[in-house]
């Protein structure tokens, strides 16, 4: 079970950056949109960080 969690997070965490940190770091876009954008992945980090330690806390539990 824990397995499948650590997979399952890492394959999240892996998405959130590549298709977060991408339009940030090579974006043609103005310095605001990679500013908005930088903002979302890092809160999608600390959501994704949260929910990773509630689950793992959840499982030892069992």
């Amino acid at each position: 079970m824990k397995f499948l969690v650590h997979t399952f997070f890492i394959i999240l965490i892996l998405l959130v950056t590549f298709f977060g940190l991408g339009p940030v770091l090579y974006a043609d876009g103005i310095i605001q949109e990679r500013i908005w954008t930088a903002a979302v992945v890092i809160v999608l980090y600390v959501i994704l960080a949260f929910l990773y330690s509630r689950t793992l806390k959840w499982i030892k539990k069992k």
